[in-house]
């Protein structure tokens, strides 16, 4: 259950500090069940469960199913509208390809004695990580 845990950290992508005190435990506690030095108990699941009402306690317990609840075929959990992009199988060192700068956009405005310009860059998010989860448990990230 240790590297499950570890996993579901990286996936949150939450340290075991934030985590610990996020779910209302020891920091400790969490270092020595990341350890394999104790097992979680009753109260440790519940609270997770709680605070992370999307976790699978199934897989966390026992490694069966997914890590999310709801997730759908290929370890893909859909929460939000994202950008299309292309979704390779098996394949890490498949990357999509850099996104172009912002556009630029200047403005020359004119007042009663000069003309300025004003430079303003459209806003745009990109990606900065992608986390592969693969059905044996375990997980590749991408940057």
């Amino acid at each position: 259950m240790n590297n499950r845990l570890q996993q579901f950290l990286a996936a949150e992508n939450i340290s075991q500090s934030v985590f610990a005190d996020t779910i209302g435990v020891a920091r400790a506690s969490v270092s020595h069940i990341l350890a394999g030095r104790n097992k979680p108990g009753f109260d440790f699941i519940e609270s997770m469960s709680k605070h992370y009402p999307r976790i699978n306690l199934e897989w966390l317990i026992t490694g069966k199913g997914k890590m999310y609840k709801g997730e759908i075929s290929d370890n893909v959990t859909v929460t939000a509208p994202v950008t299309p992009v292309e979704i390779v199988k098996n394949d890490a060192a498949t990357m999509p390809e850099p996104q172009p700068e912002p556009e630029k956009i200047v403005a020359n405005i004119k007042s009663n004695t000069s003309t300025k310009t004003i430079q303003t860059t459209k806003s745009q998010r990109n990606i900065s990580k992608i986390i592969v989860l693969y059905d044996d448990g375990s997980y590749q990230e991408l940057k």
